[in-house]
């Protein structure tokens, strides 16, 4: 049987964190074995809002691929690739970008919020603006049917769609295919320091590369019940973020009802919780962070991973824009 494809990734604008884990690379791993996954490694769409900062971008190419095989992605069950070594993409966006108005990219919901986040306003960067059409390239070039995301990037699915559809219409046939989200099991982490969003920028994360030191550190000054001032005052477990990440992490959860029970009762201090949060943090992060630091030490080896890998989704890319080419009659030449 044909395997459903998959295709997702992430921005190389950081090394990755817990949020990644929980809202997506657990679930990667999950699926390896049992659908095409393609994962990009998405440096032409960092670039976007990081143009000024190239060397960022390049740098944490490398870091991203380190996460990825330190949480147990495997190079022979995936296709782990960089973006901008697929050209394909970027010729595939240029066509659909005259599928797609101006209008129709500056009411996407997903864009108007990460535009209001960075503060960009009218001085948004035509990329940024367009990157909706870049990921419906990604994720058609390499058929894919399958994209898992949160709900907040559903409406970047429902713009692929729109293009698929489109497409197919003005120039006949089927030379793209419609995906559709998987949503199923996308847990979000909130920050450490209470706010709903886990981002980079905002100095909130728990990365997969910290040292158990720093693990420590960021978990015992975790934002929990501001009102929860003394030992045996009632506490708050809804919005606390100490009980958000037992919740994702723990797999005692009979013990973790009873410590929820207990801490909105009263009678049970944060450091007692932290303390179990920080035990359950470093359990589930030494391994990755060992295996990381060991694939650290040849990064030669990760690179021509990813050369592989490159040259893989080319080829598949380059099938795709050869059909949309016939279909757009843009096969001038022909075999």
């Amino acid at each position: 049987m044909t395997k459903t494809i998959i295709l997702t990734g992430d921005r190389p604008t950081g090394r990755l964190h817990l949020g990644h884990y929980v809202g997506s690379l657990a679930k990667r791993v999950e699926l390896q074995h049992s659908h095409d996954q393609y994962i990009m490694i998405a440096d032409m769409q960092a670039l976007t809002d990081n143009a000024e900062n190239p060397e960022k971008v390049r740098t944490n190419v490398l870091e991203v691929a380190l996460d990825y095989l330190a949480v147990g992605l495997e190079p022979q069950a995936n296709t782990i690739f960089i973006q901008s070594l697929v050209p394909e993409l970027a010729e595939l966006t240029m066509y659909y970008l005259n599928l797609v108005t101006v209008a129709q990219l500056q009411r996407n919901p997903t864009v108007k919020t990460e535009m209001q986040q960075k503060e960009m306003a009218a001085n948004v960067p035509a990329g940024f603006l367009c990157y909706p059409v870049s990921q419906a390239a990604d994720i058609t070039a390499f058929r894919a049917t399958v994209v898992p995301v949160g709900e907040d990037q559903l409406p970047m699915i429902e713009q692929t769609n729109d293009i698929v559809r489109k497409f197919n219409n003005l120039y006949g046939g089927s030379a793209l295919v419609e995906c559709q989200a998987l949503t199923s099991g996308v847990v979000r982490l909130p920050g450490t320091d209470g706010k709903a969003k886990m981002g980079k920028s905002l100095n909130n994360c728990i990365y997969l590369s910290d040292t158990a030191e720093e693990v420590q550190k960021k978990v015992m000054a975790m934002y929990t019940d501001p009102e929860h001032l003394r030992v045996e005052d009632p506490g708050k477990v809804e919005g606390n973020p100490v009980f958000a990440y037992l919740d994702a992490f723990d797999d005692d959860k009979a013990g973790v009802a009873e410590l929820k029970a207990h801490y909105t009762k009263g009678g049970l201090g944060d450091v007692v919780v932290k303390k179990r949060l920080n035990e359950v943090l470093q359990a589930v992060l030494e391994p990755i962070r060992t295996k990381r630091d060991e694939l650290a030490k040849d990064p030669q080896a990760i690179m021509e991973m990813l050369r592989q890998g490159s040259e893989k989704a080319e080829k598949v890319a380059a099938q795709t824009l050869l059909e949309v080419r016939k279909a757009m009659r843009l096969d001038y030449f022909k075999d």
